[in-house]
């Protein structure tokens, strides 16, 4: 069998009784994560407002699916579209490390549109996500990632569209045929480019939400007896060898239903580029060891493999002088000035784009490519500072960063982080209703009710709107 009808057939029998207990609660912690996210970006994030217009002029505001933190409704399309583009618009989503990507912004969105399509219950909807999961990540390891990335390609939305449309198909209930199919039709909307890093522009998070809308619609032609191409990832032509130079298909089936690789997905405790989380950890614990001032730093050096020199480090002039707040989420220097300046790396960081003070700093830190760090990658987003300051040279390494799956966050870690997402436009009680409804989705008769729940109350969404 083909790596294609190999992951159809894996996602068409995925039942959530007969998941690792660990698998089932690691899923739905992902998800929380990501409504929160989705929730606060509805509100704050600067690239919303023409989303939503454009979204509207394009006919989406027409039907009865929800977007998280919106009161309006829209067509199932619409709905994933934006729920996937405000997942991924704070830069606060999950990740998975050796994939390079982040699966649940275009998976979960798409499942969740298929769900209130088909009046789904909350336990298919669920392993729908997980069977998405491992699509889209065994996807991009068979690339591998690296090499993906290097030809230009923003994987999150290339890979990812693939686990949107298995995802959806599963909830669709649509047999091993029929996921194949719609997989090959996924295969022609494959896109994402990293020429968003040129200028800070929006279309990282746009080509995120258009992969859970590919992907819904995908799903949904091979629900009507549309034909898809063939072997779409492994074939001559399919993505695999497409998108890759070396591509080794085989790799995306290797423990498949065995080690889950939801579970090597981590959860962002800062909202910035994941390759700057291990310096802001290293940062925080150099600032609160040393009792540091921002003056008493003479310079700072941090380590990185080649793939996070690409995203937070080169090119140096670039980063040592973030415009906007796409810029300063890929900036290793900001990231880490912030944390040394303020003890905090947060959404609200962004607010300090021109502080003299962290300005002051940013001139002083620089990226470099790190074998030592480089050894570590693909495994671990590690990172390592030298500091120096009082005439004296600190070291700080950090292999495994806070929210990495060997360093995973806590329920209580995650609610907090939630709230502090979600409270101010929902308000805090009903944040926190959302967040055990969510935490409970496996137990949902019907997963149109929880999408209900998300929408702010009139007076909250008057002063967030």
């Amino acid at each position: 069998m083909s790596v294609t009808q190999v992951l159809s057939e894996f996602s068409a029998g995925i039942r959530l009784d007969a998941l690792p207990q660990d698998v089932a609660q690691r899923a739905r912690f992902l998800v929380l994560d990501l409504v929160g996210n989705i929730v606060r970006a509805r509100h704050d994030a600067e690239s919303t407002p023409p989303l939503l217009s454009a979204a509207r002029a394009l006919g989406f505001a027409a039907g009865n699916s929800g977007v998280f933190g919106d009161a309006s409704r829209y067509t199932p399309a619409g709905a994933a579209f934006l729920n996937g583009a405000l997942a991924h618009s704070l830069d606060f989503d999950d990740t998975h490390a050796a994939g390079s990507l982040h699966p649940g912004a275009p998976v979960i969105p798409a499942a969740l549109a298929a769900g209130e399509m088909a009046g789904a219950k909350g336990a298919d909807v669920l392993a729908a996500i997980v069977a998405g999961y491992e699509v889209t990540c065994r996807v991009a390891l068979a690339l591998p990632a690296g090499e993906h990335y290097n030809r230009g390609f923003h994987p999150t939305a290339t890979c990812g569209v693939f686990g949107a449309a298995a995802a959806a198909a599963r909830v669709f209930g649509l047999p091993a045929a029929d996921i194949a199919s719609a997989l090959g039709i996924a295969l022609s909307q494959s896109g994402g480019s990293l020429q968003f890093l040129a200028n800070g522009a929006w279309t990282k998070r746009f080509q995120v939400g258009w992969a859970a809308m590919a992907g819904l619609a995908a799903a949904t032609l091979a629900r009507e007896g549309f034909k898809g191409a063939a072997e779409a990832l492994e074939g001559k032509h399919g993505f695999m060898r497409a998108y890759a130079p070396n591509p080794t298909p085989e790799r995306a089936l290797q423990d498949l239903g065995t080690v889950y690789e939801l579970m090597n997905t981590a959860v962002k405790p800062y909202p910035s580029c994941r390759y700057g989380h291990a310096g802001i950890d290293a940062a925080l614990l150099l600032r609160a060891e040393l009792d540091l001032k921002p003056e008493e730093i003479e310079s700072v050096t941090y380590g990185l493999s080649n793939a996070g020199m690409l995203l937070v480090g080169l090119p140096a002039e670039k980063k040592a002088n973030p415009q906007n707040v796409v810029d300063g989420q890929f900036s290793g220097p900001f990231v880490l000035s912030s944390a040394l300046v303020t003890g905090a790396m947060g959404w609200d960081s962004y607010k300090l784009l021109n502080d003299p003070v962290i300005r002051a700093l940013l001139a002083k830190v620089r990226c470099e490519h790190d074998p030592e760090i480089e050894a570590e990658f693909p495994r671990n987003m590690s990172g390592k500072i030298t500091l120096k300051a009082r005439g004296q040279s600190f070291v700080k390494k950090v292999v495994v960063p806070k929210g990495e799956p060997d360093n995973f966050l806590t329920e209580a870690e995650l609610r907090a982080k939630f709230a502090g997402l979600a409270a101010s436009v929902l308000g805090a009680d009903r944040s926190a209703g959302l967040a055990d409804a969510v935490l409970a989705i496996d137990g949902t008769a019907d997963i149109a009710a929880l999408m209900r729940m998300a929408a702010p109350m009139l007076s909250a969404r008057l002063a967030g709107d």
